[in-house]
């Protein structure tokens, strides 16, 4: 019994002092911090990186402290050599004379949010992303890629052999061959291989130097094989087809799938000067005057933004807007009734003729038609009792063709001569008055429709021949 006391008592004591020990280890060897690599830390790291590390202490937004942050990013990382290229290409003799806005701006085009691997391009192929820089409308500049020989960006730098996925705890570094400059929206169109009929017809009909302007533009841009496709049936002028597709200001695609449908104004000109008009669905994809639709859409440069479209968009006629707008299929209807018969004019063919007019047209929505029928107790188009029929069809669409191009600043206050007899035009009040006192308002959101033979505006009432 005492043995096994004096066993009890030593094994008390060993373990006492086990657990002091224990305690005096945990006291005295504290476990240090995780270390990090960032981006920045690979960077200094990198003899061949010396200059875009002198970049990021230099240019404004602080992108030392950025770039060592949470990320992720990528980073496209141009030489040593790259940036000596770049400085001797615009005239500057170090890093510290490009002004640190620049730069800034610059170094953010080879900025992208998110971790993209080499094998990640390389599955897509060849795309647009978005960088950090800004461009039109405060929206990110847009980068095209392209993995068909190596990894290459805006046709400009090749990622260097060895160069990709060095990877950072914050993102990962592609080292690149050249500097990404600023890109407008020549600079995309020349940068993508797909684009050699546009950017050789631009420098054709001189309009390279139109749309390297301060803009902003909205270009819409037709790829090579819409330019192939394209036979010019009218036989319009080529600068004016392209100007066809040149909107003012940036116009995202989400800004016209949140209109639905609508009309802007091209740089093409029409009659007097004036502006020639574009409509655009989103009902199913968007779609630009019934005939081109956007396959590449938000394209950013630094002074507008282009949509990729699958045919060229050609000089619209008073027909285009006529048939493109689901809203006026009853006037086209009209017109092809009228045609049946012994019309006036070949209706059909006049509206869709370049060289005719110009006229202004005042166009009765589906609506409008839909009453005026009740009206007359009518069911529709047609020659037996209570129809519509083709003379009188004919009779009442000459009431809403004037001859000239009248927008509605230029709308007279008082008669208005039509093809069909005259009207009153209130130009205060924006209505129109036929022959038997019925008042026809003018659509305000639909006005100066323009199209190269004349301009359209939509009104709410069908015009009847005075009785």
């Amino acid at each position: 019994m005492k043995i096994i006391s004096k066993t009890f008592k030593l094994l008390t004591v060993f373990l006492l002092v086990i657990g002091m020990t224990a305690c005096s280890s945990d006291d005295d060897n504290t476990t240090p911090p995780p270390t990090t690599t960032t981006i920045v830390d690979l960077a200094l790291a990198t003899n061949d990186l010396s200059t875009l590390v002198t970049a990021l202490t230099l240019a404004d937004g602080d992108l030392v402290t950025v770039l060592s942050g949470n990320g992720p990013f990528t980073v496209l990382a141009p030489t040593n050599a790259a940036f000596d290229t770049f400085l001797a290409a615009n005239n500057f003799g170090s890093i510290q004379d490009v002004p640190t806005d620049v730069l800034s701006q610059i170094l953010l085009n080879h900025v992208i949010s998110g971790e993209v691997t080499s094998t990640a391009l390389a599955g897509l192929g060849s795309g647009y992303t978005s960088t950090s820089a800004t461009g039109a409308g405060g929206n990110n500049i847009s980068l095209l890629f392209d993995t068909s020989n190596g990894v290459r960006f805006n046709n400009t730098a090749s990622v260097v052999n060895g160069g990709a996925d060095v990877d950072a705890d914050n993102g990962v570094v592609h080292i690149i061959d050249a500097v990404l400059g600023l890109p407008d929206v020549v600079d995309h169109a020349i940068n993508n291989g797909g684009f050699t009929a546009l950017t050789g017809a631009l420098t054709s009909e001189n309009l390279v130097t139109t749309l390297q302007g301060d803009g902003p533009f909205t270009v819409l841009a037709p790829t090579d094989t819409a330019f192939g496709n394209f036979t010019n049936p009218n036989s319009n002028g080529l600068a004016n087809i392209l100007l066809n597709h040149v909107l003012g200001g940036v116009i995202l695609s989400t800004d016209l799938v949140n209109a639905g449908s609508g009309y802007a104004y091209t740089s093409a000109s029409g009659p007097n000067d004036t502006d020639l008009s574009i409509y655009y669905d989103t009902a199913g994809g968007v779609v630009f005057n019934g005939a081109a639709e956007v396959a590449v859409a938000d394209i950013v440069g630094t002074n507008g933004i282009i949509h990729v479209v699958d045919n060229v968009i050609d000089l619209p006629t008073i027909a285009t807007f006529a048939t493109t707008n689901p809203a006026l299929s009853s006037l086209v209807s009209a017109l092809q009734y009228a045609d049946t018969g012994a019309p006036t004019v070949p209706w059909i063919g006049t509206v869709s003729d370049v060289t005719a007019g110009p006229f202004t047209v005042f166009a009765p929505t589906n609506d409008a038609f839909g009453n005026v029928l009740t009206e007359l107790s009518l069911s529709g188009f047609g020659e037996g009792t209570g129809e519509l029929n083709a003379a009188t069809t004919d009779a009442v669409l000459l009431n809403h063709v004037v001859s000239g191009n009248i927008q509605s600043s230029g709308l007279p206050n008082g008669t208005v001569t039509t093809l069909g007899g005259n009207i009153t035009a209130d130009n205060t009040a924006f209505t129109l008055t036929d022959g038997n006192s019925r008042v026809s308002n003018i659509v305000t959101s639909l006005v100066d429709i323009q199209g190269i033979n004349g301009v359209v505006h939509v009104i709410d009432t069908v015009i009847l021949p005075a009785e």
